[in-house]
């Protein structure tokens, strides 16, 4: 077997079930889980009827490239949601099956490990860049996500000679766990740092639609390319999803998109990877995309639970106001993300995830630490992924606000 499959870490929710191992939560009370990421409002029910509709397209090979209808969907609400001039959907759009599956792949196709192959990623951060890095031949290079630079990693705190070993730069915004977006002058920025060093800007956007102002959605990078006159997206591409977007994560669609020359070479390892999506499911994705209004409901859900959550529970926990997505990231009373975690499952028959599970130690200089000593920016915070329907979501708040004042 491949050696590199020795340095995967245990994805956060397998730790999470060891930690739970052997504890009894309360049997009167019904499991709430606030862990996994996974929307649980009812799927887009236009979707549902175009699959029905294309069920004997399941007897056709799909292409690697997709149907030009699908990129052509893709392309339009892309130039509508970020002001883009252009984007071809021949050359510059690629759909793929969802963003989870694009990411690791991408990474394989990418990385060149005859030299110097650093990734440069977000901490804490989603599990997928590290272990594609990882099983590619690459080393991550972690970026510390504080409350101090605004949950965002401080890139001028980076060496000049280390952005000369990194080949792909992955942004998450807005961002898990901590919900903070990256302005487009920030975006900017770093295309220039691109530019200056050679390296691959993958921005991870599948949460671009969850925004809490309706009249500020997030930049994306592609926006940011627009408005700098970049229209070829050079060094960029952009990874999107309609799984939290349309509440469809067994659907598995989104879409790569952005430069043309990295697009290219990558459909080519798609093409032997095997992964083209199928045609029903290509049917089912246009019409998602075609359609706004069952976002802006799906926005208007989530403001209500922001709202009647953080009533509930900003008395006794410390987080930043997020500013999109569908996660809160509290500090724990006492500052041990684990004890909090297990003892709340104990006591309230709640799940939540240990922001350390997220994160990596390191010593300052973005390089983890494989003893598991050094400072986890993660450490001492949990991750509540409110995606549960309004009911439940807020009788969860409650539970844990009984919790604290309890354990106070």
């Amino acid at each position: 077997m491949n050696p590199d499959l020795d340095a995967l870490k245990p994805y956060p929710f397998e730790k999470l079930a060891t930690l739970k191992a052997g504890v009894t939560p309360p049997a009167q009370l019904g499991h709430i889980p606030l862990t996994i990421g996974e929307p649980q409002h009812a799927p887009f029910a236009g979707a549902l009827a175009t699959l029905h509709a294309h069920q004997l397209d399941f007897a056709r090979y799909p292409a690697t490239a997709g149907i030009p209808e699908l990129r052509g969907a893709i392309a339009a609400w892309a130039r509508r949601r970020f002001r883009l001039d252009g984007l071809d959907p021949e050359r510059q759009v690629l759909p793929v099956n969802g963003t989870r599956e694009a990411i690791f792949a991408f990474v394989q196709a990418a990385l060149d490990r005859s030299r110097p192959a650093r990734v440069a990623v977000p901490n804490p951060f989603y599990q997928i860049y590290e272990g594609a890095t990882l099983l590619a031949g690459g080393q991550p290079h972690y970026l510390d996500c504080r409350a101090e630079s605004g949950f965002r990693p401080d890139f001028d705190a980076v060496p000049a000679e280390v952005w000369r070993e990194v080949q792909i730069l992955f942004l998450c915004s807005p961002g898990n766990p901590t919900g903070a977006v990256t302005p487009r002058a920030e975006f900017q920025k770093l295309i220039a740092l691109a530019d200056e060093f050679d390296f691959i800007i993958a921005s991870d956007e599948c949460y671009s639609e969850l925004y809490l102002d309706e009249d500020t959605p997030p930049p994306g990078l592609l926006e940011a390319c627009a408005a700098m006159g970049r229209h070829d997206y050079r060094r960029c591409l952009v990874f999107h999803s309609l799984s939290k977007r349309s509440n469809l994560p067994g659907l598995r669609s989104g879409f790569v998109a952005g430069d043309a020359e990295l697009i290219a070479p990558f459909k080519r390892y798609r093409t032997y990877h095997g992964c083209a999506m199928s045609l029903p499911l290509q049917h089912a994705s246009i019409t998602v995309w075609n359609d706004e209004a069952h976002v802006r409901a799906n926005r208007d859900a989530y403001r209500e639970k922001f709202a009647a959550v953080t009533e509930i529970l900003a008395p006794v926990l410390e987080f930043p106001a997020p500013e999109a997505s569908f996660y809160l990231w509290p500090a724990v009373p006492g500052g041990d993300d684990e004890a909090f975690t297990r003892e709340l499952f104990a006591a309230e028959h709640v799940s939540v995830l240990p922001g350390s599970y997220m994160g990596r130690p390191t010593t300052g200089d973005g390089m983890g630490r494989a003893d598991g000593r050094g400072d986890n920016p993660g450490a001492g915070r949990i991750r509540l992924a409110l995606v549960a329907e309004l009911e439940p979501t807020v009788e969860a708040a409650g539970r844990i606000r009984r919790f604290i004042e309890r354990r106070a």
